[in-house]
């Protein structure tokens, strides 16, 4: 009951301090607000207060505005004022620009006009430069020239008798022609002093001097073909008839084309004569050099005939002497003497038929062997030369190939016998004429062929040969693993 009586207490108490403080703030608050007499006139100030400032407010923006519109139309005018300058300026630069344009144009068109007429003088230049080179390797003629075209040969007479009375015809035709007052006309018949003799006589002077300078331009061109420059020389008279008949135009008077023909003639003539001489004395070095192989060849039978009969006599007393003995051997010595005696008689055998073959040859002259051999190291393993001999052994000749002249020696591919071996290699050079190395001395008698071509050849003409596929090439394959050895620790060296 106490404890209740306590907590009212406790409240009452609390309700007095709660009182005393709203009392205490409605106090405060009359105090704050004790000059308002009436709401609603508080209201009614405040607004009108309001509305006042307002206006304030409406007639400041308005004069901003006004002074923000001046301001606008002043820098709009400032603008339409720079802005002409500016078109103006621009109008300036673009005449200025247009101007400098047409200027440059002007230029570049003088430039491209100078550009065509250098470029002109330039191909013009180079066909004068062209021109006279030509005139000048026409007049030296040297073996560079050769690109210039092969001389094809006009004339097809056997002998240098032909070419001789064929050479004499046109010279007295030239003759002829200069008698007669045909190699060189007047188009134009001249008076000299009112003289028509005296222009006819100055015609004739003025043409014998322009025969005179062309037969002297054509001699000096015959005088100096050769198998490399024909072709040159042709082009050369035929220059010289040009440049000199130009130098008549003041004349009217030329040297006729047909002289010139005559001319050119001459020089194909004496060219294709020297050509057929040079023809000539090749087949004739050839004939002799086959004369003296046949010759040599026939002293090597021949010795080698007395050679086999000497043998084949000394076998015969030895075979003879055995026999003797023979005849008084007993026991062991007479197995000994027989077995001596048959050997003696195969040697015997060996040397009659080395004494056979040896007199075979010494009759027959053009018996010989035809071998086929190359030289991979020299030349490469598509290269073959198809050569004959006549000597007894023909391993002597491959070996004479392969002397100091090459850096390898030979192999032999293939070696057959033949009665007429000069025939049996002709056949070869003939067949396989198109792959000769060298097309124009068919005695160089290398070829590019495969063996399997030389051996359809040979089955071709019947003949039973074997051949060797595989060149041993002994010392060039060494060579080559030398190098090989030798280059191996260099190249490790340099690697690392």
């Amino acid at each position: 009951m106490g404890a209740a009586l306590g907590v009212v207490a406790t409240l009452l108490v609390g309700t007095l301090v709660a009182l005393v403080i709203v009392a205490m703030r409605a106090a405060k608050q009359r105090r704050r607000y004790s000059a308002i007499v009436n709401v609603d006139d508080e209201v009614a100030r405040l607004r009108h207060a309001a509305a006042a400032e307002i206006a304030n407010e409406k007639r400041d923006a308005a004069a901003r505005a006004t002074v923000v519109e001046a301001e606008a139309r002043r820098l709009h005018v400032v603008a339409q004022e720079e802005l002409a300058r500016a078109r103006d300026e621009a109008a300036r630069q673009r005449a200025v620009a247009e101007s400098e344009a047409a200027s440059v144009r002007q230029q570049a068109a003088g430039e491209r006009a100078r550009y065509a007429q250098i470029t002109q003088e330039t191909a013009k230049a180079a066909r004068e430069l062209e021109r006279l080179s030509n005139e000048l390797r026409a007049v030296e003629g040297g073996l560079e020239d050769i690109s210039f075209g092969l001389y094809k040969p006009q004339y097809r007479f056997d002998t240098p008798e032909q070419f001789k009375r064929e050479l004499d015809r046109v010279v007295e035709k030239q003759k002829e022609m200069i008698r007669a007052g045909t190699a060189a006309a007047f188009r134009v018949t001249w008076t000299v002093g009112g003289s028509e003799k005296e222009g006819v006589r100055m015609q004739k002077q003025y043409s014998k001097l322009l025969l005179r300078a062309f037969n002297g331009e054509s001699d000096a061109a015959i005088a100096k073909v050769s198998w490399n420059n024909a072709t040159k020389m042709v082009e050369r008279i035929c220059k010289a008839f040009e440049a000199i008949n130009q130098l008549g135009d003041v004349m009217t008077v030329a040297i006729s084309p047909a002289y010139r023909d005559l001319k050119l003639a001459e020089l194909r003539l004496e060219h294709e004569l020297e050509e057929r001489k040079r023809e000539i004395a090749e087949e004739q070095r050839r004939i002799r050099e086959q004369m003296k192989d046949e010759e040599r060849a026939q002293r090597e039978a021949e010795r080698a005939q007395t050679e086999a009969e000497a043998e084949e006599l000394r076998y015969q007393r030895a075979l003879e002497k055995a026999k003797v003995e023979l005849s008084k051997a007993r026991g062991e010595e007479h197995a000994r003497m027989n077995e001596k005696i048959l050997g003696l008689q195969a040697q015997l055998a060996e040397a009659q038929a080395r004494s056979v073959r040896a007199k075979s040859m010494a009759e027959l002259t053009k018996s010989g062997y035809v071998y086929i051999i190359s030289n991979i190291g020299s030349f490469g393993d598509s290269m073959f030369k198809i050569g004959m001999t006549r000597r007894l052994d023909p391993m002597d000749r491959v070996k004479e190939l392969g002397d100091a002249s090459v850096p390898f020696p030979f192999d032999v591919h293939a070696m057959v016998y033949a009665e007429d071996a000069p025939a049996l290699e002709c056949a070869f050079h003939q067949y396989f004429r198109d792959r000769s190395v060298n097309l124009v001395n068919m005695r160089r008698e290398f070829f590019h062929v495969n063996l399997s071509e030389l051996e359809e050849f040979a089955a071709q003409r019947g003949l039973t040969i074997a051949f060797t596929k595989l060149a041993e090439a002994r010392e060039y394959r060494e060579s080559l693993s030398l190098r090989a050895a030798r280059s191996g620790p260099v190249v490790q060296a340099r690697a690392s």
